[in-house]
């Protein structure tokens, strides 16, 4: 009973660590990034590394990830889960080298790139590819092998990277990353101010987000951290962990590239203004099936693998279709729009008068109309963390003495998170998983 009340304590404590750990990583940073990041250019350096992840339970896990070479010094850096996001253009060829110095026992290494025509050189003939072998295998005086892929993309979109060599162990470990192709040019009808995911108007956005989904088996990366591969039995597969850009919550609100998370270098924290129009491209990295659900409004789902959802070339996303959760599909990617207005919550949110010429009428239109609730005074109110000073987006109000608040900018917050419960945890440590918010910040408030 002593040993049982001892882990429901420690339990409660590191519930309340992560807790704050996530407000003060959220609100206290210099700045979070509104646009996703990686690698941009059309020609990539890859090298298949060991290294360790942190996770949001407190545990360290082995990883194979790919890292990438400074093409100006030479240098290579460390692993990354997932591997480097890799930006490039619509009908500019890329080209991607890849060199394993993963350990003798992982074998052989390649990468696959779905939805792309790709003509591999060197290295040795693989099932699907061309496979880089480890350095321990290869002749003394053969130096350092690699192999070269190549290809132009002719369809902008999302897309998935991955090994094509014992994939099911591969990717299970790391070796996989995303691919953002983004339009040559402006499509027919646009304006050249805005920002486009496919070669047609309705593909227009303002802010941009990654949910690259992936999970793991704790023991199967235990065993391979002793070398011990021949036991790994996949069909015993067993995740407790769980990840969006290879970091769980609350590690995933923190910045990009946050030094104590070396190997993990993406966040997701999507915020956005009122009005605008956000790009959520979804990728589906690992083996299982993950529902996730997003509050404050429907999304649109206007392409699929990298293709609009059109009835004819030309029409645009005309089959795209709405839903409050989607499901990450294991290999398959997903372009979503999401917004918010604020229209028809009954109650001008943002507070202003109702001749102010700024803001359009379809964002408020209950300008002057009283508030539809009495509010109570502010000594009968139970203040929480997140509370602004007033019901209103960006409103300042009153707070008690001595309390600060950390929604100090008034932004409305919804939960986006998986709709599986074991998914809400890391390692059966909640909160964990699977498990972000949106930010819709009031019109005055920058995002970086």
């Amino acid at each position: 009973m002593r040993r049982k009340r001892m882990d429901r304590i420690k339990k409660q404590i590191h519930f309340w660590v992560v807790v704050l750990m996530g407000a003060g990583l959220l609100f206290f940073g210099t700045s979070v990034q509104g646009a996703i990041v990686g690698e941009s250019g059309s020609t990539f350096q890859l090298v298949a590394k060991s290294d360790v992840i942190a996770t949001s339970d407190g545990d360290s896990t082995l990883i194979w990830g790919f890292a990438i070479t400074d093409g100006v010094s030479g240098t290579t850096g460390r692993a990354q889960y997932p591997g480097p996001t890799l930006i490039v253009t619509e009908d500019v060829t890329v080209t991607i080298t890849l060199q394993n110095e993963l350990p003798y026992k992982a074998g052989n290494v390649s990468i696959v790139f779905p939805g792309q025509q790709v003509t591999a050189t060197g290295g040795v003939g693989g099932l699907l590819t061309q496979e880089a072998r480890p350095p321990e295998v290869l002749p003394s005086n053969a130096g350092v092998e690699q192999v070269v892929y190549t290809f132009t993309p002719t369809e902008p979109g999302t897309y998935v990277y991955r090994s094509g060599t014992r994939a099911d162990l591969q990717t299970e470990m790391g070796l996989f990353g995303a691919l953002i192709v983004r339009p040559a040019a402006t499509p027919t009808g646009g304006s050249p101010g805005k920002t486009y995911a496919y070669n047609h108007i309705d593909s227009q956005y303002d802010r941009e987000y990654l949910y690259l989904m992936s999970e793991m088996d704790p023991l199967i990366h235990r065993q391979v951290e002793l070398l011990q591969l021949g036991d790994v039995d996949f069909t015993r597969y067993f995740p407790t962990n769980w990840f969006i850009n290879g970091r769980n919550y609350p590690d995933l609100l923190a910045e990009n590239y946050v030094p104590w998370l070396p190997t993990q270098p993406y966040n997701c924290q999507p915020r956005m203004h009122p009005g605008e129009k956000v790009l959520i491209r979804f990728i589906g990295a690992g083996r299982d099936v993950h529902p996730m659900h997003f509050h404050g409004n429907d999304f649109e789902t206007i392409a699929v693998d990298g293709r609009l959802l059109s009835s004819e070339h030309g029409a645009g996303p005309d089959l795209a279709w709405q839903a409050t959760t989607i499901k990450s599909v294991p290999g398959q990617t997903a372009d979503l729009i999401w917004g918010w207005t604020g229209k028809e919550l009954g109650w001008d949110i943002y507070g202003h008068s109702p001749d102010d010429p700024l803001e359009p009428d379809e964002y408020a239109p209950n300008h002057g109309k009283p508030f539809p609730v009495v509010l109570p005074p502010r000594d009968a109110v139970t203040y929480g963390a997140f509370y602004s000073g007033s019901p209103f987006l960006g409103g300042e109000g009153e707070l008690p003495p001595g309390h600060g608040g950390l929604n100090a900018a008034g932004g409305y917050f919804y939960m986006w998170h998986s709709h599986t419960e074991k998914e809400l945890t890391s390692n059966d440590i909640w909160p964990g998983g699977l498990i972000s918010f949106m930010i819709v910040e009031h019109p005055d408030v920058p995002i970086d």
